[in-house]
């Protein structure tokens, strides 16, 4: 059913293949097997897909059967909901590692900063203290210059 509808709803917007992959962000040969029944997207890929067709799902999944009773879901519906929730889930999941990633790098900036903040102190105090002892070694060769 998915092969069949895709293909029907792809050509009814006008897309070609290729541009439908493009929308995407896969190549145009994922879109072929899709259509040929070959391999299926996956929840995110399938909500996105139906996104970009104007429609569910749910319809791109199975025909669109009335309900036999006011509270009842088909199985299209059903698995279209639940592509749905899969892919809010894998985009919370995305954002979470993408902000864990964050805080990762800024506590490695922060931490270069320092080293470089403390690598500049010790070389500031170094320098005066090298600065301090040719000062007091000055006047002690003077003194032993002036003694003989």
């Amino acid at each position: 059913m998915l092969s069949e509808n895709l293909k029907n709803l792809r050509k009814a917007k006008g897309f070609s293949q290729e541009e439908l992959a493009a929308r995407l962000h896969v190549v145009r040969q994922t879109v072929s097997k899709w259509e040929k029944g070959r391999s299926v997207p996956d929840a995110e890929l399938l909500v996105r897909l139906a996104e970009e067709l104007d429609t569910t799902p749910a319809a791109l999944l199975g025909p669109e059967l009335p309900p036999e009773t006011e509270g009842s879901s088909t199985t299209a519906e059903q698995l279209g909901r639940i592509a749905e929730q899969l892919a809010v889930k894998n985009r919370r999941a995305r954002r979470i590692w993408k902000i864990a990633a964050g805080v990762l790098i800024a506590f490695a900036a922060v931490n270069l900063l320092l080293i470089l903040l403390n690598f500049a102190a010790f070389r500031s105090f170094t320098t005066e203290a090298e600065i301090t002892a040719e000062n007091q070694a000055v006047p002690a060769a003077e003194a032993s210059i002036q003694t003989s």
